[in-house]
């Protein structure tokens, strides 16, 4: 698979998990979410996520089966949202490497097609789904309030490098 490749969303979406109509992951035959934490479900330096946030999950977890993978080392900052969501989730996953999420795959018993993994980042969230064949979600990162980050420099330039290498996106 080409760079262009495993930089190219299967969705880019230019809003945030919130907005995200699970419908359409449904009518895709999604059947588990694997979700980035920091910056997609939690806002910088905060260790809940808003109330929106909470709100699209619990609506989600009643239709599909959700893991959380994140890069964070802090097992006590991202299990307390996996405790209070009541999912299973994983630390240190060091993606774009793929060991972690072929152990959520493995836990899971799901083809990779069927799992949708999102994220708010090229380099690290789409890459290691793409490379495992998973659906792949590019969301907005979100701020303290839920809301779109207005002044996200590195997605912003994670997009710009894909373009500079050829990736088209959208």
């Amino acid at each position: 698979m080409s760079l262009r490749q495993l930089l190219r969303p299967d969705w880019l979406l230019e809003r945030t998990l919130v907005q995200l109509p699970l419908q359409e992951l449904l009518d895709r035959d999604i059947a588990a979410l694997v979700l980035d934490v920091d910056r997609t479900l939690l806002p910088r330096r905060q260790a809940m996520p808003p109330e929106s946030m909470v709100r699209w999950l619990e609506q989600a977890q009643q239709q599909l089966p959700i893991h959380l993978l994140s890069n964070n080392p802090s097992r006590q900052r991202i299990g307390t949202v996996a405790q209070q969501l009541g999912v299973p989730f994983t630390t240190s996953a060091g993606k774009p490497r793929r060991r972690a999420l072929r152990r959520v795959l493995e836990a899971l018993q799901l083809p990779p097609h069927r799992v949708a993994l999102i994220g708010d980042r090229l380099f690290t969230d789409v890459i290691v789904g793409n490379r495992l064949g998973l659906f792949t979600v590019l969301v907005k990162p979100i701020d303290p309030q839920g809301q779109p980050c207005q002044r996200d420099r590195l997605q912003k330039l994670e997009l710009r490098l894909a373009h500079w290498v050829g990736t088209s996106l959208g």
